[in-house]
């Protein structure tokens, strides 16, 4: 049986020596993930990222060193909030559905449809018999994502109820952030015990062989950033050959490089 994750067990992630060595780290993980955007477009495969922390955990930072060097027409990271007035009355999975990648694209989700088994739950937006059956519910619909070829990686990022205040304050005081601080944000604090236990049930019921739970403790952003990399690149290339895409085939008919330089050389003769 998988050990069991609990949030006061997680142990920081590997020491940065400074930023340089954080700067050296980052660009070799982006060019990692580079490498592997490139392999699963060209490969028509599929990847889903999930991303679920506490609020002010650092998962939009995340993200963005994430995708800083990647095609920007290869992904597309869906900010999960409430549901629209469409989406309302449909089964909570049916907005998740829509947003799933096309073959050769990664799709990223900023919370997703674990809200069901976390906010709803702790909220009393949906009954206990509804969350509980939710369990099974995601299982399987990751199930048939995996199935179906695609790859799903999930991410967790936790910090303190010291450290989320502190980010909190940090927030508020800063002009450009203050804007991210709600009242939601701050109620949903009071009931820090509450979202733990939620959060430790949705591990024990849906960390699979398949779609295991990487739990990161990011009270430190540089280290959790390298380590969320780290998962993600790790979980992507596994029992996949990633490397470089080969030259188009009509490009290098024409003589690839050498044609290039030749063209390249007749303009500089023109010129004189």
């Amino acid at each position: 049986m998988a050990k069991k994750i609990r949030l006061s067990k997680l142990k920081h992630p590997e020491p940065l020596a400074d930023k340089a060595d954080y700067e050296k780290r980052l660009d070799k993980l982006q060019k990692q993930m580079l490498s592997i955007q490139q392999t699963y477009f060209h490969e028509r495969r599929r990847a889903i990222l999930v991303f679920e922390g506490w609020d002010a955990a650092g998962k939009g930072g995340a993200i963005r060193r994430l995708t800083e060097q990647l095609d920007p027409r290869g992904f597309h990271v869906w900010p999960i909030g409430a549901p629209r007035p469409d989406e309302q009355g449909r089964h909570y999975l049916y907005r998740f559905w829509t947003r799933l990648p096309e073959p050769g694209t990664i799709a990223i989700f900023d919370r997703s449809w674990y809200g069901r088994v976390l906010v709803e739950r702790v909220e009393g937006l949906i009954s206990k018999s509804t969350w509980r059956r939710a369990y099974d519910e995601i299982n399987e619909f990751e199930r048939m994502l995996i199935e179906d070829g695609a790859r799903v990686v999930k991410v967790f990022l936790h910090i303190t109820p010291e450290e989320q205040l502190r980010r909190f304050t940090e927030r508020l005081s800063n002009p450009y952030k203050r804007w991210k601080l709600t009242e939601e944000d701050i109620r949903n604090h009071q009931r820090w015990d509450d979202y733990a236990e939620a959060v430790e049930d949705m591990f024990d019921r849906t960390s699979t062989k398949a779609a295991p739970w990487n739990a990161i403790y990011a009270e430190k952003k540089w280290v959790a950033r390298i380590a969320v990399l780290t998962a993600v690149t790790d979980a992507l290339s596994s029992g996949v050959e990633i490397a470089t895409l080969p030259m188009n085939p009509e490009v290098k008919k024409l003589g690839g490089l050498a044609y290039l330089r030749r063209q390249a050389a007749k303009g500089r003769s023109k010129s004189k």
